[in-house]
């Protein structure tokens, strides 16, 4: 008897301790499940009016005395009957004009972010974005992106910069805003634009082209190892990381990088016609208060100066087009960063020219 109690009482820890796992896989097979549907990417839209009234509310409140908060929302309330007003005046109007257009509605702020890396990864969010903004969007609206990028592969920013001209070809106003950097394929982005801001110490320019590779051939040859690459076409490829560069080859190499310069110093002149892009497509960057001076940028101004300078003038709607990220990816990106951050990497000819 004894030993059947005990046995009872062990074959009952086992089953609970089976019966746990099971409960804590099938939580995590949950988990993971509603992160997987979290991640399907859709289109945000927020209205950014009512988030700087409230800041204004609440700043308000604080600093106010009791009799100047009271004033002020006597104010702001008259200002909201007047604003009403006029909206059921213009809609009445709209009624017996059919088919006309609203002249008296809000100008529409269509606000777009764009974080560059090295590929520029985030053309794929942009390029949704502004696919969504051309249904509705006007030539009495504007575009502003706020662009941070210190530029990348050719051929992912010339996608970028081709994206903006999109809202250059419908006539709607595009507007950039800088406040740390838009430089090399960056600045190819930002000069589409009917008008550039930039913060004073924001970085600008930087109008050149860039490739690099390591070459480990003697170190190779120093070990008694042999690199074979077999290719067709002369050209195929005209530097190596672990093979004999040729002076050939490089000479190839430079001439494809000066076609591209030309290339791109030719685009930014089409853009900016008044340019001297000659002086300015050196390489070299520059603050934005030189790049004012250069002509590269048009005003000095921070993109959070303009939204306040439009707030009661126009509706601002931000358009976000993105994914939630599950702790794995964010834990997976964050250690990709510290890696690239703590190490160089090897740019491989085969990959594409770098602005």
């Amino acid at each position: 008897m004894q030993f059947l109690a005990e046995y009872g009482l062990f074959l009952a820890k086992a089953i609970t301790i089976v019966v746990t796992i099971l409960i804590v896989v099938g939580g995590i097979i949950s988990l993971a499940m509603r992160q997987k549907k979290s991640t399907e990417k859709r289109l945000e839209i927020t209205h950014l009016n009512p988030r700087y009234e409230e800041m204004e509310k609440t700043i308000a409140a604080a600093a106010l005395t009791e009799v100047g908060l009271k004033r002020k929302m006597k104010a702001d309330q008259k200002k909201e009957k007047q604003a009403a007003k006029a909206e059921k005046k213009a809609g009445k109007t709209a009624k017996k004009e059919a088919g006309k257009a609203d002249e008296s509605r809000k100008k529409r702020l269509f606000v777009l972010d764009f974080d560059g890396d090295i590929k520029a990864t985030d053309v794929e969010n942009m390029r949704q974005e502004i696919s969504a903004l051309l249904t509705i969007a006007d030539k009495e609206d504007e575009v502003l992106v706020r662009l941070e990028s210190g530029g990348g592969t050719v051929h992912g920013y010339g996608l970028a910069a081709s994206q903006l001209q999109r809202i250059r070809d419908q006539g709607i106003p595009l507007t950039i805003a800088v406040d740390k950097v838009a430089a090399s394929g960056g600045y190819m982005m930002a000069c589409v634009a009917n008008k550039i801001i930039a913060a004073p110490f924001a970085i600008i320019g930087s109008i050149g082209v860039l490739a690099q590779i390591p070459n480990l051939n003697r170190l190779l040859k120093k070990h008694d190892v042999d690199f074979e690459q077999l290719y067709a076409g002369e050209f195929k490829r005209t530097l190596t990381l672990f093979g004999e560069n040729t002076a050939k080859g490089r000479a190839k190499m430079q001439a494809e990088l000066e076609e591209t310069h030309a290339l791109f110093k030719s685009f930014v002149k089409s853009q900016r016609p008044g340019l001297d892009v000659d002086k300015v497509a050196t390489g070299e960057h520059w603050l934005g208060t030189r790049a004012l001076e250069l002509g590269l940028v048009d005003l000095l101004q921070t993109s959070d100066d303009y939204l306040m300078s439009l707030r009661n003038d126009a509706e601002l709607i931000l358009i976000e087009y993105s994914e939630k990220q599950t702790m794995v990816e964010k834990l997976s990106q964050l250690m990709t960063l510290k890696w690239r951050q703590q190490s160089k990497l090897v740019q491989d000819v085969d990959k594409p020219l770098l602005m």
